[in-house]
């Protein structure tokens, strides 16, 4: 994998809850924006900001898992802040609202 899209994932997945500021990771690794997006699709088969929102979704269902935070919570520490969007979000991934995702992992422990 191209080393500048190695280092873009890497500062991507830093710290979720802030928003992807592609311009400043691509000045980081030293490419233009468009040239990170395109490798970035190339490479992962995602853009930047699918796989930010897929790290996003995945720190959710672990935070659902293993934490008592609400879900408003959650969602802040991922840096979501549409709730709709989160809920539609995660449904569409998991299968599940996250409230229904608590509900059904509790129950299997």
């Amino acid at each position: 994998m191209d080393l500048r899209v190695q280092q873009a994932l890497r500062l991507i997945s830093e710290d979720v809850r802030h928003p992807l500021l592609l311009e400043e990771v691509a000045r980081a690794v030293n490419l233009s924006t468009p040239r990170l997006r395109y490798l970035f699709k190339a490479e992962t088969g995602m853009t930047p900001a699918q796989h930010l929102k897929s790290i996003r979704m995945e720190r959710a269902k672990e935070l659902l898992e293993g934490t008592f935070l609400n879900v408003k919570q959650i969602m802040l520490q991922v840096g979501i802040n549409d709730e709709s969007h989160f809920v539609r979000d995660f449904r569409e991934l998991y299968g599940l609202t996250p409230a229904e995702y608590r509900r059904s992992h509790r129950s299997q422990l």
